[in-house]
């Protein structure tokens, strides 16, 4: 039990130390061009990251399954600029309906 706890005291203090480097860093580095590229784009990235590893993987596997059309599905109607909500639907119906079938 004392385990857990250290583990869950050094997390949270690794969380604090990585939110107060965040904070100490100079206002000059954050005004760079460079840093504010980076900074909008890594969300974007992360998010599809994200994405990939959700879609293509089962436990510690690759998968081609159901969800890899669904997402076929999303970017067809992305690339067709339909909106969000209709993206969103018609990836989860293609998804529920592959994995019926």
């Amino acid at each position: 039990m004392t385990t857990l706890w250290t583990a869950v005291l050094l997390g949270a203090l690794a969380c604090y130390a990585i939110k107060l480097a965040g904070l100490s860093v100079p206002a000059r580095v954050l005004e760079s061009p460079r840093v504010g590229r980076i900074g909008a784009l890594l969300p974007i990235a992360l998010l599809a990251a994200l994405t990939a590893t959700q879609t293509f993987a089962t436990a510690q596997r690759l998968t081609i399954d159901a969800r890899a059309a669904g997402l076929a599905v999303a970017l067809v109607a992305v690339l067709l600029r339909a909106p969000f909500l209709v993206v969103v639907v018609l990836a989860a119906g293609t998804t529920a309906l592959l994995r019926l079938l």
